[in-house]
């Protein structure tokens, strides 16, 4: 929230970098593998899904609209800033990726568990 606030913009969406859902083939020159990288974090951002907007949003959002295309005006008119999330996060859009977190979870290694 501070960092929003200070921002004065409209909207702050929460980039973090992604996890690429591929293992990342390296070749050399003569297109021989060099070696291999499983599932990298990416050095891109994506947004997280944690945002934050004052009431002058809805002015932005559309009836029958997802929040995208707002996103977009926003970000034309400069009116959209990034807070830089470099701490924990998953995805979790997929069972796959539910069964994944809840792994860690059982294991006692949850990165976000901060509380006693």
């Amino acid at each position: 929230m501070k960092f929003h606030k200070k921002q004065k913009t409209i909207g702050t969406i929460t980039g973090v970098h992604p996890r690429s859902k591929f293992g990342l083939v390296k070749l050399r020159d003569n297109n021989i593998v060099d070696n291999f990288v499983e599932k990298p974090v990416l050095s891109d951002w994506v947004n997280g899904g944690f945002m934050v907007f004052d009431k002058r949003v809805f002015n932005y959002l559309h009836p029958g609209e997802i929040e995208h295309p707002a996103l977009v005006r926003l970000a034309k008119e400069k009116q959209l800033s990034l807070y830089k999330h470099d701490g924990f996060w998953f995805c979790v859009d997929t069972y796959k990726e539910l069964e994944d977190i809840n792994k860690v979870w059982n294991k006692g290694k949850a990165a976000w568990k901060v509380w006693a």
